[in-house]
């Protein structure tokens, strides 16, 4: 015997090939070992076949800029994995007819799902929804589309792409949503379900009303084959002073679900630090949960006063 195979153990001779037991290629890249009980059985579907633990990828820590704006995605301190997921996009010179902005000025495109943990596969539709739903949008936007439309073409793109990934004889995936589309003096917010946006300055406000049975996490609206007709609420305001937009999954505002110690943090730093402080500030009060945050600044200068105007919601 010259060694052992590095995923079942059994003694292996110098110049064989293959293990003669579990058959593995003993000149391939030796499977890297379990991070919690350092077996080398780790199967492809990421668990590992001792021990049952699902291994750590690279969506436990997601960090990401775009256009001034940052978001920051972790995986906490209970979960095995990151259900969340977040895209962050830009679009720029957007007409003034559909963004209200001044010429040549850009669009900053956030959104964050959070995968429903009851559900199969919840970080495939996560991610899913947040990919296909922001690069819908920034398309829509590009080609001329007002915010609302774009965002609403988004969800209904995101919705798809979920409901889709349901595999015959199985549960649907599920996750939540939420959108913002910051430009000029306007802000549009979409969601389905209880991840949150928030307006942080003068007048911090929660722009979004949870999709769920009150007082409990019980979701009434999701993405997923078995979430029924997808209608999102949507929902513009303007503001003339300087802040912050923030979205949110529920690993963070479980902890922190008020605006005004959220602004406290977020507008005191640059949006990266921001997300990252909050982040930190969720994992150290328990980090139960996933935690998903972006931070989009919004407006310049040292004015005070701000103006929140919310419209009503749209019925088309």
């Amino acid at each position: 015997m010259s060694g052992a195979c590095p995923v079942c153990g059994t003694g292996v001779l110098a110049g064989e090939a293959f293990c003669e037991n579990c058959g593995h290629d003993l000149h391939s890249v030796p499977p890297a070992p379990c991070t919690a009980c350092g077996a080398a059985a780790v199967g492809a579907d990421g668990y590992c076949e001792n021990c049952g633990m699902l291994q750590p990828s690279g969506r436990d820590h997601v960090e990401t800029e775009a256009a001034g704006a940052a978001a920051v995605s972790d995986r906490g301190l209970r979960h095995s994995r990151n259900e969340d997921a977040m895209a962050l996009l830009s679009v720029g010179s957007p007409t003034e007819s559909w963004a209200g902005s001044p010429a040549g000025q850009g669009a900053v495109v956030a959104v964050v799902c959070d995968g429903v943990s009851s559900s199969p596969r919840p970080e495939e539709a996560s991610q899913a929804a947040a990919d296909v739903a922001a690069a819908a949008i920034v398309k829509r936007l590009a080609d001329g589309d007002d915010p609302e439309a774009a965002t609403r073409e988004g969800v209904r793109l995101a919705a798809d792409a979920v409901a889709s990934a349901a595999r015959p004889g199985e549960d649907s995936p599920a996750c939540t949503y939420v959108s913002a589309v910051v430009a000029g003096r306007h802000v549009t917010v979409g969601w389905v379900g209880d991840s949150r946006a928030y307006w942080l300055g003068a007048q911090s406000a929660l722009l979004t009303e949870d999709d769920a049975t009150p007082g409990t996490h019980m979701l009434t609206a999701w993405l997923g084959a078995d979430a029924g007709e997808v209608v999102p609420r949507v929902r513009t305001f303007t503001t003339d002073g300087p802040g912050a937009v923030l979205l949110c999954s529920d690993g963070l505002w479980n902890y922190y679900p008020e605006p005004e110690a959220l602004a406290a943090t977020a507008l005191a730093e640059t949006p990266l630090t921001a997300a990252r402080r909050l982040v930190r500030m969720a994992i150290e009060a328990g980090g139960h949960d996933n935690i998903t945050v972006a931070v989009i600044p919004f407006g310049q200068g040292d004015r005070t006063q701000t103006t929140v105007a919310f419209p009503k919601e749209r019925s088309d």
